[in-house]
């Protein structure tokens, strides 16, 4: 029986057991079926095979329908057999040690490549330009190997793979050609924006070269989300380890700083972001529910925050003070907010009706819009005193686009709650809205040095 059969054997027995039960109409049964079957769709151009996107769905459907999560919680046990143990599910599933030897394999590259550069004499430790070199050129050290890994995954066709390389390529020509001037802000700038345009130029090989459709640059917001996620826990693991390292060796009296400084923290930082994409696409199997606790536990946090410091603003009359520091900051702030609203987004069933925890993500907007808004005031006058910098004008550039972003949000947001908007509406503003970031990005990265005479 192929898998195709098996999964209509599946939703068959689902479809049988809402039936039985009598507690639907048939109406309501295949309109239920319709969405069970609309998400299996998805997950399996997520990558996700026939069996671990049924789990995954009927998960999903339960969240909505009591009926449906009855069956779930009845049938959980079988189907958690069925997962990890059929003999069918393992027959279709052999492309997976392959891609954890790649994986591996791409890993052990990356951590090769981060030390290549030392092969002609220069050392990202040591106080000079070579430490402006590595800063420029670090994420040319192992994005391109996940690139690589997702091309591999998806299958990407050959003239994909050519469309691949010239982001990649002109990245490097920038990162290396430009005259920066010692301590240059613009250098620093594009060093800072550089790793944001490649990551998005990952999404390419991550969607299979299908870049314009709407679910997979979702698919591509979950993946971000749960890869810092990994990456995180696995830093976390790797900074004890080092230390517990130096530690045991300093016991016998040998100094292993050096080493673990040299060579096991760079190597092993870039080993781990291609191991954490791994992880993320093997546990796609595993129903997921981590977005919904980070969200459910951060959204109040920042809304917290954000409402605590416009408070305090107002009662205190202070406004902003824009320095380069407080640039950097206001702007990392307000990207985590549109991250964790990203995240938000990703994880929320759009089909579900509006609910409390909407008004607090409309709440986090609305403040993060007043936070912009200030920021993009303090700015204005910053720059009317004293005229265009590298740095004022690239937070000037971001603020608004965050301006329009949260904006829109707000609104479609708002027009949720009343019911008279769906919710996919705000789902497709945010992916649509992805490649303005990628376009900035890379306007900072290849322009403002030119623009600013490399300064």
């Amino acid at each position: 029986m192929t898998n195709k059969a098996i999964l209509e054997e599946r939703i068959g027995q689902w479809r049988q057991y809402l039936r039985r039960r009598q507690a639907v109409h048939s109406g309501d049964v295949e309109e239920l079926e319709d969405h069970l079957r609309s998400q299996i769709d998805v997950l399996r151009g997520a990558g996700l095979d026939e069996d671990e996107a049924f789990l995954v769905a009927v998960k999903r459907l339960g969240d909505q329908d009591t009926l449906a999560r009855e069956f779930a919680v009845e049938y959980s046990e079988r189907l958690w057999k069925q997962l990890v143990g059929s003999p069918v599910i393992e027959a279709s599933s052999t492309t997976k040690p392959r891609d954890a030897a790649v994986a591996v394999g791409l890993a052990i590259a990356a951590a090769v490549a981060i030390k290549v550069p030392e092969l002609f004499g220069l050392r990202y430790l040591e106080p000079s330009a070579d430490t402006e070199f590595y800063m420029r050129n670090l994420s040319l050290f192992v994005l391109p190997f996940l690139a690589v890994f997702f091309a591999l995954r998806r299958g990407l066709h050959r003239s994909g793979w050519y469309w691949l390389a010239v982001p990649f390529a002109a990245a490097a020509l920038l990162a290396n050609i430009f005259p920066f001037e010692p301590d240059s802000h613009t250098g620093m700038l594009s060093a800072m924006h550089l790793p944001f345009a490649l990551w998005l130029m990952v999404f390419y090989a991550y969607a299979g070269g299908r870049w314009r459709h709407h679910d997979q640059r979702m698919n591509y917001v979950r993946f971000s989300g749960e890869w810092f996620i990994y990456y995180t826990l696995i830093a976390l693991g790797g900074g004890a380890l080092i230390g517990l390292t130096l530690f045991i060796f300093k016991a016998i009296g040998l100094d292993a700083e050096r080493a673990v400084v040299g060579w096991v923290m760079p190597c092993g930082a870039m080993g781990a972001m291609i191991i954490g994409a791994w992880l993320v696409e093997h546990k796609q199997s595993v129903i997921e529910n981590m977005a919904p606790v980070l969200t459910w536990l951060f959204t109040p946090l920042f809304t917290a925050l954000l409402l605590v410091f416009v408070a305090a603003m107002i009662w205190t009359g202070n406004l902003i003070d824009v320095g380069r520091e407080v640039l950097i900051g206001f702007d990392l702030l307000l990207v985590v907010v549109l991250g964790l609203l990203l995240y938000a987004v990703s994880a929320r069933d759009a089909q579900a009706p509006p609910g409390r925890f909407d008004i607090l993500q409309l709440l986090l907007v609305v403040t993060a819009l007043i936070v912009d808004a200030l920021a993009l005031w303090a700015i204005a006058a910053r720059i009317s005193e004293f005229g265009f910098s590298p740095n004022r004008t690239a937070a000037l550039g971001l603020n608004l686009l965050l301006l329009v972003n949260l904006a829109w949000s707000a609104i479609l947001y708002a027009r949720f709650l009343r019911r008279r908007a769906p919710f996919a509406r705000l789902e497709r503003w945010q992916t649509a809205y992805m490649p303005a970031f990628a376009v900035w990005a890379w306007f900072v990265t290849a322009l403002f040095p030119v623009i600013f005479n490399y300064r």
